[in-house]
């Protein structure tokens, strides 16, 4: 089958081209969102939670038109200016008493799933505030946890769905561009890391990290129907020497290129960040090379 385009590593062939352009036809009066449900139900596209790939599959939509493939319905919503800006976490007030103690004296600590629930907004709001990054939406599959000792937050995680292209961790991996594209989905990102500035204890990063990650397969299979065999991040050398995470045993992979997800010019255009990675399971690499 002759390819006319590669959306995300998907080939898309001129036969499925001809099958969007009749289904197009046969529903003149669609509008695009109702289009690409019908096209995500007629390829049982779907993640493994049961929901549609719906905006994926618009997306693809768009790119087939751009490029000329497909000829889509005029979008039925517009912006009357330009898109607006996405709104950040407003500030939130929380107990700030320095907290300077030993790990075994700070008492049971709790991690809250805080994904659509009340204690989202306050996740979202201290990584704005006190991560250096700040707060952005993560992409596809993704979950946010709170970490409370009693009732005071201590530290906040955000994990999230892993980057397509990623030359040291899939050179660690050895999985095929093909095998990746399928099971990219088995590999978690960890985007947002915080500990909170007036906790002051020793070795807790490396022990909420430990702890994160042995729950986090099961928590991904629990919200999305399907585990996590591997869990990766980035570090910024110039600021940070990932210590927390070599403590907890994730292994360094390499540095990548600068370049970005959507380099056209092959030119460093951001900073250079250490790739780090740690396997979830022990058979990580056979499950993630499998076809």
């Amino acid at each position: 089958m002759e390819t006319v385009l590669v959306y995300r590593g998907r080939p898309i062939t001129r036969s499925e081209v001809a099958f969007i352009r009749e289904l197009l036809a046969a529903n003149p009066q669609a509008s695009r969102r109702a289009l690409s449900r019908m096209l995500c139900e007629a390829w049982a596209w779907a993640q493994p939670n049961g929901q549609l790939r719906d905006m994926v599959c618009r997306s693809l939509l768009l790119a087939l038109s751009r490029a000329g493939h497909v000829e889509l319905p005029a979008p039925r919503c517009r912006w009357p200016g330009p898109p607006p800006r996405p709104r950040r976490p407003p500030p939130v007030e929380t107990d700030r008493t320095p907290v300077v103690t030993r790990l075994a004296a700070l008492g049971a600590l709790e991690f809250r799933q805080v994904r659509r629930s009340p204690d989202e907004a306050l996740v979202n709001s201290l990584i704005e505030m006190h991560h250096y990054l700040g707060y952005t939406q993560p992409v596809g599959e993704h979950l946010k946890y709170l970490v409370v000792a009693g009732s005071r937050p201590v530290a906040c995680f955000v994990w999230s769905s892993a980057p397509r292209h990623l030359g040291p961790r899939d050179r660690y991996i050895g999985w095929s561009a093909e095998t990746r594209r399928r099971n990219l989905r088995f590999v978690a990102y960890n985007s947002r890391y915080l500990i909170l500035p007036w906790i002051e204890v020793r070795y807790l990063a490396s022990h909420l990290l430990g702890r994160m990650t042995r729950m986090l397969p099961a928590e991904w299979e629990r919200v999305y129907g399907h585990p996590v065999y591997f869990a990766e991040t980035f570090t910024d050398p110039s600021r940070f020497r990932g210590t927390c995470y070599r403590a907890a045993n994730w292994a360094y992979l390499g540095r990548t290129t600068g370049r970005g997800k959507n380099d056209q010019t092959k030119q460093p255009n951001r900073p250079m960040k250490d790739v780090l990675g740690l396997p979830l399971v022990r058979n990580f690499r056979h499950l993630l090379t499998r076809a």
